[in-house]
């Protein structure tokens, strides 16, 4: 079954953690896979580009489906195997509300992190300003004062949308792990400290764990002030 899947993916890109974390959730194990360099500009080869226009990886395909968005991909293998592995949607329409909920603010989650720790990336060095990047600090800021307080509502040991590992923790851990790989300090915010420490170790999330971040486990200490 894994077989008929190929997956071109990028070490430490949270989007290709979430697929891997999805394929691993539902015990599809041994499926195709390339690890592509960016720093080598692999993902804009030949190769990505006649599965995705846009050059961009995670790059995913199953059988004849192609899929380059990685929530369109977590959402297909959650309804092509649903009743394989962990099932990651709830049957209860308002767990299921709360899930879509968080997933797509996660989303802009996603972005404010980025907007911060890849400032110098984004922006050309001649437009850069420092009350950009200190309203981007602080728009991250205010982002992870709210995912800590939804934390904090559901209570001590909780996942994202309440009690079991759901859908929403495949594609928002990874930006949890980016804040922390940057350097956020848990003690600022406990809840999602604590949510980082009860996942990081699931198995799932261990066995995609994106390889150079195990090669240097010290990371950086762009968020530390944060």
């Amino acid at each position: 079954m894994a077989k008929s899947m190929t997956l071109l993916w990028g070490s430490g890109s949270p989007p290709c953690w979430r697929v891997m974390i999805a394929l691993e959730e539902k015990n599809l194990q041994g499926y195709n896979h390339k690890l592509l360099s960016f720093e080598k500009m692999e993902h804009k080869s030949k190769e990505v580009f006649d599965l995705n226009p846009r050059g961009q990886i995670p790059t995913f395909k199953h059988g004849d489906i192609i899929l380059n968005e990685s929530y369109a991909a977590c959402f297909h293998l959650e309804n092509q195997f649903k009743s394989q592995g962990t099932k990651l949607i709830p049957d209860s329409l308002k767990e299921q509300a709360l899930v879509y909920q968080r997933m797509f603010e996660g989303l802009q989650f996603y972005d404010k992190l980025t907007s911060v720790i890849f400032y110098d990336w984004y922006v050309p060095e001649d437009e850069r300003h420092d009350s950009a990047l200190r309203r981007n600090k602080e728009a991250l800021t205010t982002e992870l004062k709210l995912w800590d307080s939804y934390l904090q509502k559901l209570g001590s040991g909780s996942h994202l949308a309440g009690p079991s590992f759901s859908l929403v923790d495949v594609v928002v851990f990874p930006t949890v792990a980016m804040l922390f790989r940057y350097g956020l300090c848990a003690n600022r915010y406990p809840k999602l400290g604590e949510y980082y420490a009860m996942l990081k170790d699931r198995p799932s999330i261990k066995a995609s764990w994106p390889p150079h971040w195990l090669e240097n486990p010290k990371g950086q200490d762009t968020l530390k002030e944060i």
